[in-house]
């Protein structure tokens, strides 16, 4: 028997349970479109993780920042003691003194440490409220900065949309994020450039908590960055020169030190982390963007392969309801089996047409996978989309490679396979008499 007259006799048994084989191959469908859609949301995140991360993350930088790390309580470095990064994440093993950055370390590290180092600046954080007339709004990222070095490093995102940025300013001058002047981002303007407004932050440093403020003037909104950031420029901050944080803030202490390499050579960022780790006698945490980058990338694929990795099981149950229906369709035509038997038909040939069966389920539950997996797949991104359209801007766009669906394809057609062998096997193996004499 030839394989297009196997397929064309599979194919007409499959007609022939038209229900019983929709069902079947609806678990195949499940399983497979379960599994495209997580793994496209994961690359996808994957891709907007790196890509957002990548905005203006300048690569060939460094982060200084004391053992809290960035975000408090360890942030994203600390290596509990490793000096050597090797172009790590936490380069410098942070202690658990109370060490503090101070504004002047940048003195030395601009003309006594590595060659590998360009150039540093010192950034000073706070919370606080920007005001102007009835408008408010609370302000997370309040950035005192060197306007000239943060654009020499941040320049692709530090761009004005409206008005003007001064890179030597005045201790007046206010530049602030897309989201701070529209933070629906619909055209509703709470603050613009050219506007006079109040910068408010609590001193919590004496005994009785005060309100400080200062006004100034808005000179630039920057251009909208979207997602999140980093460490530099982000739709939610606000930037005024660090003369003016120093002042208002009532400090010289830094939050963290941007160091400026030479270039992002893994050997130029370990050499630079070294001597960073110690001059500062390993009392600081130093981060790589580029570690940050590739260790997210890394969580998001293992989570994603976990996640698909479950969503296998169901297509493993699928296959388990696959064996079920070729041995309830065995048991309905041993009789044909043995008519087909006595009539000549080989042993092999059986065994290929229960085989054919089985893969034409799985090709067509592995096509209408994939297609319910895109179709699920652009349901929670647009789900996100909405989500995050009033937080952080983030967009996610599901990304299918090739790998991703032709190895669900093969994926559904093996699984659909290997659990039709034992009643494809039996199939095979009936004898024409005792199938005959079958009830």
């Amino acid at each position: 028997m030839k394989a297009r007259d196997v397929f064309s006799y599979s194919l007409s048994a499959i007609k022939l349970r038209k229900l019983r084989a929709a069902l079947t191959i609806l678990g195949v469908v499940i399983g497979i479109a379960a599994i495209v859609a997580l793994l496209g949301i994961t690359q996808g995140v994957e891709s907007t993780i790196t890509s957002e991360l990548s905005q203006g993350l300048a690569t060939d930088t460094l982060i200084i920042t004391t053992n809290s790390g960035l975000g408090g309580g360890g942030g994203f470095g600390g290596n509990g003691g490793q000096s050597d990064a090797e172009g790590g994440l936490g380069g410098g093993g942070a202690s658990s003194s109370n060490f503090k950055l101070y504004l002047n370390y940048t003195n030395d590290l601009n003309s006594t440490l590595d060659p590998g180092i360009v150039s540093s600046f010192a950034i000073i954080q706070q919370s606080g409220y920007l005001q102007s007339g009835d408008d408010t709004r609370q302000v997370t990222n309040l950035v005192g900065v060197d306007f000239e070095a943060y654009d020499s490093v941040y320049g692709s995102t530090f761009k004005a949309a409206s008005g003007d940025i001064n890179l030597n300013p005045s201790d007046t001058d206010i530049v602030i994020g897309a989201r701070v002047s529209d933070p629906r981002l619909n055209g509703t303007v709470l603050f613009n450039a050219g506007d006079q407004a109040d910068l408010i932050w609590t001193n919590v440093t004496q005994l009785s908590f005060a309100n400080e403020t200062y006004s100034g003037q808005i000179s630039a909104v920057l251009e909208k960055i979207g997602g999140f950031s980093f460490v530099g420029p982000s739709d939610t901050g606000v930037y005024i020169p660090l003369s003016q944080a120093q002042s208002f803030f009532g400090t010289d202490e830094a939050s963290m030190i941007i160091v400026k390499l030479a270039n992002s050579d893994n050997a130029t960022v370990t050499q630079a982390t070294k001597a960073i780790t110690d001059y500062f006698k390993n009392q600081v945490t130093i981060i790589s963007p580029n570690a940050v980058v590739d260790l997210l990338s890394s969580i998001v694929n293992i989570l994603g392969l976990f996640v698909a990795g479950i969503a296998g099981i169901s297509l493993l149950v699928a296959g388990i309801g696959i064996m079920n229906i070729m041995i309830v369709s065995l048991i309905e035509r041993t009789r044909e089996i043995g008519i087909l038997k006595a009539l000549g038909m080989k042993s092999r040939t059986v065994l290929s047409i229960f085989l054919a069966e089985s893969a034409i389920i799985g090709l067509i539950g592995g096509v209408l996978g994939v297609l319910g997996g895109w179709g699920l797949a652009q349901a929670v991104s647009f789900i996100v989309a909405k989500m995050f359209e009033l937080g952080g801007g983030l967009t996610l766009t599901p990304v299918f490679t090739p790998q991703v669906i032709l190895g669900a394809l093969a994926f559904g057609m093996s699984v659909s396979i290997i659990f039709a062998l034992y009643p494809a096997w039996r199939a095979s193996k009936l004898k024409p008499v005792d199938a005959l004499r079958y009830e």
